[in-house]
């Protein structure tokens, strides 16, 4: 998902845009050339989000890399060479295209297999710890009172340029996922490797892990990967080896940002798409990307069905000034990860804008979905007519809709809670700073209350939290971020803590208090992370600060062999179990300072 104003967020969507101008083969290998063949009509001539050169040069060079050959930017990537994106990177940065240190996948491994993985001891599970994405966890193997003797246990270091996918902790083991497509198994407690898998591409999903109906009893790790790719996969969880991989959208610029939920034989992965970066261009027809449930077997990876929340197929409905015909309705696109209610047997999504100006009641909405067949059962939609592309400041220009929207996308999943007398509520968190309360049974509005600005980079972006009678919700809209409690039953506020101003240990660049990143609760606090690399820990009675750990301000010597730096918490949150919790830092995809580091924090190091 993209959301906030890094400057490698930019870049990336930006060359995903160039990948609609002319690509033709440069004449020459000299990257000058290449540069001009592919990109400069975008970059010569910025508009909106794309970056100038100047801005470009300000990026290390192995991140270009990195993204021509595993990111976004491979469009623009193909049919050119090793040496050829090498050159055009250090060309675009004036820096060497050399990255760093980068770890052996295979040092630190572990003495042992591990043996038999267990699904009933402690786990974070998948995005929300449980299907209902409350984010809660009840028994994390320390109290409140131990919070403040919380210290750094051990640290693992990521290859390439940013941080991996959220920890999920099943069976003794992490399992986390890399922007190189690396999949490892970690023991929790040490975090030595027991395994590594190659996939063919980034990975942002968490990963969930299951067993199988079958008579094998086997124990399967799953996950969606592939940018421009959309596969789904699943993996044996005890040796890594693959078992089988599923493409779950045909569309080219279809993607997996959302964790897939697996429950009963059954994974439903939630799908996405880069076509919303194609607005400043004029000749692109755009749109016919939808955002769609797939339900897959998880024992052979059959696709058992699709279900778009849009669900007219995109017609041909208009032509530019310049004659390019346009698409619609499109959009929706699913970025976060599918709540189950398994009282109802019916599976919730939150929703993105629209693509288009052809009117449409499923974006910026929660869906409702049957389980077994994909049947939309209900939809709310909270923002009417948000059409929006990437680079529409300006509406009617080039391929961009009229009205332009506010970009007020559902990126945080929606959150199924059952309240002490045994009712049942959804709760769900959008961009526009709103927080709604519906009835699961037909979609019915309960209560809204604003709770921070609202912005295309602002309001509830990634997740809230609930525990038995009170909602967490983090506000990362820059200029006024807070965390804010509300009183589940009425929507009433029970306090509200400004975030702290930003207090980055890199600098001024990029330096934001913003809190984007999901938040987790357990008994008596709620861990909520900072774009300026801050984690920390407030009281779930009033707000105060129980912790707080600047995870970027030095760099570790991590298990594996190599140094880790931390940076941005800005996407996944921190995932607790058996007494430890483990965070990623430096996910500057979207603002602030990149890092590599996964960091586990328990009481006093031990």
């Amino acid at each position: 998902m993209r959301r906030s104003v890094s400057i490698f967020a930019i870049t990336v969507l930006a060359v995903l845009i160039c990948a609609a101008c002319p690509t033709a083969r440069a004449d020459s290998s000299k990257p000058a050339a290449i540069y001009k063949a592919k990109c400069a009509v975008c970059h010569d001539h910025p508009v909106g989000r794309i970056p100038s050169r100047s801005t470009i040069k300000t990026l290390p060079a192995h991140e270009v890399v990195y993204a021509l050959t595993f990111g976004v930017m491979q469009p623009q990537g193909l049919g050119l060479s090793v040496q050829e994106i090498a050159a055009l990177a250090t060309f675009l940065t004036g820096k060497s295209s050399t990255p760093g240190p980068q770890p052996n996948p295979h040092a630190n491994m572990c003495a042992n297999s591990g043996g038999p993985i267990s699904l009933d001891g402690p786990q974070w599970n998948g995005w929300g710890r449980d299907v209902e994405n409350s984010r809660f966890q009840p028994d994390p193997g320390f109290s409140a009172a131990d919070i403040p003797k919380l210290k750094v246990k051990w640290v693992f270091a990521y290859p390439g340029p940013l941080v991996g996918s959220q920890p999920t902790i099943v069976g003794g083991r992490v399992f986390v996922a890399t922007t190189t497509g690396l999949v490892y198994s970690l023991n929790a407690q040490t975090g030595c490797t027991y395994w590594t898998f190659q996939a063919a591409s980034e990975i942002r999903s968490a990963l969930s892990v299951g067993e199988l109906h079958t008579s094998t009893g086997r124990i399967v790790a799953v996950f969606g990967a592939d940018l421009m790719k959309a596969n789904a996969y699943a993996i044996d969880a005890a040796t890594g080896k693959l078992i089988w991989k599923t493409k779950v959208d045909p569309h080219p610029l279809a993607r997996i940002t959302g964790s897939p939920a697996y429950y009963k034989n059954r994974l439903y992965v939630p799908t996405s798409s880069q076509e919303e970066g194609f607005g400043a261009m004029s000749t692109y027809p755009c749109c016919t990307a939808r955002g769609s449930v797939v339900a897959l077997d998880a024992s052979t990876g059959k696709i058992l069905w699709t279900s778009y929340p849009i669900q007219q197929k995109p017609k041909p409905f208009k032509k530019t000034s310049t004659g390019v015909q346009m698409y619609g309705p499109a959009g929706g696109s699913i970025w976060s990860a599918p709540t189950i209610d398994t009282k109802r047997h019916l599976i919730y999504v939150g929703t993105g804008d629209s693509f288009t100006d052809v009117p449409t009641k499923a974006t910026d909405a929660i869906v409702a979905m049957d389980l077994e067949t994909g049947r939309i059962k209900w939809i709310f939609q909270a923002t009417k007519n948000d059409n929006y592309l990437f680079g529409c400041n300006v509406p009617g220009k080039g391929i961009c809709p009229d009205p332009v929207g506010p970009d007020f996308d559902f990126g945080s999943s929606p959150l199924l809670h059952t309240e002490p007398d045994g009712t049942q509520v959804i709760l769900a968190g959008q961009k526009s700073g709103i927080v709604y309360e519906l009835d699961p049974e037909n979609g019915r509005l309960l209560w809204k209350k604003q709770v921070g600005p609202g912005s295309m980079g602002g309001g509830v972006v990634w997740a809230i939290a609930a525990n038995a009678d009170s909602a967490f919700v983090p506000i990362a809209y820059q200029a006024d971020s807070s965390l804010t409690a509300l009183q589940i039953s009425d929507g009433a506020t029970i306090w509200h803590d400004p975030a702290p101003k930003g207090d980055c240990s890199w600098g001024k660049q990029g330096c934001s208090g913003a809190e984007s990143a999901a938040v987790s609760v357990v008994p008596g606090a709620v861990f909520s992370g900072a774009a300026d690399g801050h984690l920390r820990a407030y009281s779930t009675k009033d707000g105060s600060v129980l912790w707080d750990f600047d995870t970027a301000a030095k760099t570790y010597q991590a298990v594996n062999g190599v140094p880790a730096k931390g940076g941005t918490l800005g996407t996944e949150g921190p995932t607790i179990a058996n007494g430890i919790v483990y965070v990623n830092s430096g996910e500057g995809r979207f603002n602030g300072h990149r890092g590599n580091a996964l960091i586990a924090f328990s009481v006093d190091g031990k």
